[in-house]
């Protein structure tokens, strides 16, 4: 008997919103676009952002004759959170959702509107992450731990990025988004760097511009906030980081810098520092990690450039930064078991890495280049110790991966 041949492997690509707004006043020129969505929109934002929102988009929901209510999502997008949300949504029979705020606002909008069939708008009320481009969400326990993502079956059906209403977030925001934009280069190029797929190409290259963008701006942003330079690195931030993630997949989204942050988050003393900050320290450890395991030397010298960079922006580099100088042996190993679980995105780097390797990279962030260490040395502390966060681990000989860098920075 013949065998019955497999269906050929199906891809599902979540590129992009349906529709893009930008520009200052953005909220105010978008009534039509949001009334042709719905008429009984559910506004869900935390409670200050709500408040500040309020006065520039009560008047653009009201022009179009609009049934509007808020809801607050509380403080992290939890199962709790979103029961709450649904509940909302039924109460007020909403046939539209507009999620307004940063990235954990955001992906309770879009994960409660999945679950709900109705079409959402996300308004970024900063340049912190990408989460009002995406097709995906993150859901938290109650306490402010990462659990797990969602991925979602469509990017937002509408995104309005207003700079003046970004402009008025705090820069500490935009520098956390520089950070967690950045990341989408090095952790791209080691998932799928050696790929031959045209979308995966695609995805590397486009990482490898906007961390280029980046080096080359984000100083002069900061410096000039609303100016041309700063809107580019705003765009880069919201707009072109989501753009990376759609065409080339999960793969392209994360991989060690991302999973650092998610261990980092069971640790409630992270809790004060912002998501793009975690994960920039995260990519310093991922560097690191190649170092120590690979003994690759090109990731050492991106691991200084990254330093230099930090230094200028203002970005974490240790755990100390972080507000983690009193972390323990054992809060950093939950930590580095949480981002090592057998479902973690760490495990697309191309080596196998374990909590006892990640520690080490997480408490050596800042280290020489010419540090040497073995995988096998381990601790020789209490668990209960307090650890010395930038204190330096070494290197293990083994095969490079390359890491190409921007012309002025490639001596």
């Amino acid at each position: 008997m013949d065998k019955i041949a497999s269906p050929p492997t199906l891809i599902t690509a979540m590129i992009a919103p349906a529709q893009v707004m930008r520009g200052q006043g953005a909220i105010a020129q978008a009534a039509e676009a949001i009334a042709r969505l719905g008429q009984r929109p559910l506004v869900i934002g935390g409670d200050r952002t709500l408040k500040a929102v309020r006065t520039q988009l009560q008047p653009v929901l009201q022009q179009q004759a609009m049934a509007a209510v808020e809801a607050s999502y509380g403080a992290d997008c939890s199962e709790a959170s979103l029961a709450a949300l649904r509940e909302a949504i039924a109460q007020h029979q909403a046939d539209l959702i507009i999620g307004v705020g940063g990235g954990k606002a955001l992906d309770a909008a879009k994960l409660v509107a999945h679950q709900t069939s109705l079409p959402i708008v996300t308004i970024p009320t900063s340049g912190a992450t990408c989460a009002a481009w995406t097709a995906l969400s993150n859901v938290y326990s109650d306490e402010g731990a990462f659990l797990y993502d969602v991925a979602l079956p469509r990017c937002p059906d509408l995104l309005i990025l207003d700079y003046d209403l970004v402009q008025t977030a705090t820069p500490r925001t935009l520098i956390a988004g520089i950070g967690d934009a950045i990341a989408k280069w090095y952790e791209a190029s080691v998932s799928s760097g050696h790929s031959e797929r045209t979308f995966l190409i695609a995805a590397v290259q486009q990482a490898r511009v906007l961390r280029d963008l980046l080096f080359q701006k984000s100083a002069d942003a900061l410096r000039s906030p609303g100016s041309d330079t700063w809107q580019d690195v705003v765009d880069a931030t919201v707009l072109l980081a989501g753009v990376i993630g759609g065409i080339g997949g999960a793969q392209c989204r994360t991989v060690a810098a991302h999973a650092v942050h998610n261990g980092l988050t069971h640790l409630t003393q992270s809790h004060g520092t912002l998501h793009g900050e975690k994960v920039a320290y995260g990519i310093l450890v991922q560097l690191r990690l190649e170092e120590m395991v690979q003994g690759n030397r090109l990731a050492s010298s991106a691991r200084q450039q990254l330093l230099q960079f930090y230094s200028e922006i203002g970005l974490p580099k240790t755990l100390s930064d972080l507000g983690l100088a009193d972390v323990t042996i054992a809060q950093l190993q939950h930590a580095a078991e949480v981002a090592c679980a057998s479902s973690s995105d760490i495990h697309r780097l191309p080596f196998a890495v374990t909590p006892a390797h990640l520690m080490a990279a997480m408490v050596s962030t800042i280290a020489p280049i010419a540090d040497s260490w073995s995988p096998d040395a381990g601790t020789g502390r209490s668990p209960d110790e307090t650890i010395s966060p930038g204190g330096s681990q070494p290197t293990h000989p083994s095969s490079f991966l390359l890491h190409p860098f921007p012309p002025e920075v490639a001596e």
